[in-house]
């Protein structure tokens, strides 16, 4: 049952890890502006939309998997990241507040102003994301897939 769990969840990470690529890639092509086109903002808003996403999946679901799959106590959100720091998957936990920070203002700001302010960071923490969640793949093919 739990093989099969992190098997799904792998591959949906795989995709989300992809979609976000890509949505970032195109954002950097955009650049940070003081104003943005209709289809430029869409851009930007799903790029957010795949990062909060991310972040979400990654910490809510894939890093407690992984820690009942290795019998780690199923805890609070905190010791679920701490885990993960433990495994090498995160570069620290501070860095991870932060992008769930970036997260809680996406998710709860409706305002388009508001939202551009935090395009920058988005663009920035979305490599971070990025890495955490290639470091989270190589671990479950390196430990649960061997």
């Amino acid at each position: 049952m739990i093989h099969e769990k992190i098997a799904l969840e792998y591959a949906q990470l795989t995709k989300q890890r992809d979609w976000l690529a890509y949505s970032l890639q195109e954002c950097q092509i955009i650049g940070i502006r003081p104003t943005y086109t209709i289809d430029e903002f869409g851009l930007f808003e799903t790029l957010c939309s795949r990062y909060a996403r991310g972040v979400d999946f990654l910490i809510r679901k894939v890093f407690r998997t992984i820690d009942a799959y290795e019998f780690e106590n199923q805890g609070t959100l905190i010791d679920t990241v701490n885990n993960a720091d433990k495994r090498g998957l995160i570069s620290d936990v501070e860095t991870l507040r932060i992008m769930k920070d970036i997260r809680n203002t996406l998710v709860h700001e409706y305002i388009e102003e508001a939202l551009s302010e935090v395009f920058d960071e988005v663009l920035e923490y979305t490599e971070t994301l990025l890495e955490i969640m290639d470091a989270t793949l190589a671990y479950i093919d390196k430990t649960i897939h061997k």
